[in-house]
This record gives structure tokens, C-alpha cells and sequence, in this order.
């Protein structure tokens, strides 16, 4: 199963930036040997509309431009369930084992997602019940999912 982060917003060079490639080559590291194909990340621009029904659905159109085909998809929103990480780490390697071809995670702009991209999700998680910047939704994302895969490879780094 091959990972995809699909996010509104792109990480400039600092800190965020260097923790979310910190924690992607983690799972890269970890994730082949336990049957993932890879973990990409697409950063598409923030839409300049004027307002916030239209910026929606321009950020929900180019977002569901990059999604495959047969693709689990995970909605990161405010409205979404809190799933620790065990829970998490249960539906990655359900999908996987599933043979799912693709995962595809979704992190919407300021405005958040379109009715549409929340009803295709198959999951949708929140953080907690506060409101984080996308960036740092973002590197949360990629350290829950270096950390799933630490779940699935009985590694030490997730502790009880």
C-alpha cells in the first residue's frame, strides 16, 4: 500500500519542514519492511478566492484531482473522531492487509474541507478538540504515522 498526504498550504524551510521529513524517512525506513510502498506528500497552494464557499471548492477540486482510484481515504478535520494510536496504527494495517492499493490522507486550508471530501473519507480524525495550524497538523500526521508503523513492527518507540 502506498501513503499519500495530500495537504492545502506548503511548509516553508525551518523547523516544521525538517520534522515532517524527519518523520517521513522514519516511515520510509520502517514502512518497507512491513509491505508499504512509500509515503508521499503533495502540498497544493492555497486558493486566493475571495470567499470561503469558493475556496473550499477550489482547494476540495485539486485535492480530489490527486486521490487514485480505489483509494482509502482519511479526512484530517476539526469534526472528525479522536482515535488514539493504537486504533490508528489498526486501520493502516487492516487497509494494507486488505490489499488496498492506496491511503490517502487529506489536510484541508483555513476554511477546512468540502461537504464532499469529508463523505468520501472512510475515517476522519480530529487532533483534539482544538484548532491547529495545517502545518502542524501535518507534521502530527506524519509522526502518527511513523508511529503506526512502529505499532504494526512491534517496535519499542510506542509505548503503553
Amino acid at each position: 500500500m502506498h501513503l499519500l498526504v495530500i495537504s492545502i498550504g506548503k511548509l516553508k524551510q525551518g523547523p516544521e519542514r525538517e520534522l515532517a521529513e524527519r518523520y517521513r524517512d522514519r516511515f520510509d525506513d520502517i514502512g518497507r519492511k512491513l509491505g508499504f510502498r512509500g509515503l508521499a506528500i503533495h502540498e497544493i497552494s492555497e486558493s486566493r478566492a475571495r470567499d470561503a464557499s469558493t475556496r473550499i471548492n477550489e482547494e476540495a477540486a485539486a485535492i480530489s484531482a490527486l486521490i487514485p482510484e480505489k483509494a482509502v481515504v482519511v479526512a484530517l478535520d476539526e469534526r472528525g473522531s479522536s482515535v488514539d494510536s493504537a486504533s490508528f496504527a489498526r486501520h493502516i494495517g487492516k487497509w494494507r492487509d486488505e490489499s488496498v492499493p492506496h491511503n490517502v490522507f487529506v489536510i484541508g486550508g483555513a476554511d477546512g474541507l468540502s461537504p464532499e471530501l469529508r463523505r468520501k473519507a472512510k475515517l476522519s480524525i480530529a487532533f483534539g478538540s482544538a484548532t491547529w495550524p495545517h502545518q502542524m497538523v501535518r507534521v502530527m500526521l506524519l509522526e502518527q504515522i511513523y508511529r503506526a508503523a512502529t505499532i504494526l513492527a512491534g517496535h519499542p518507540y510506542h509505548r503503553v
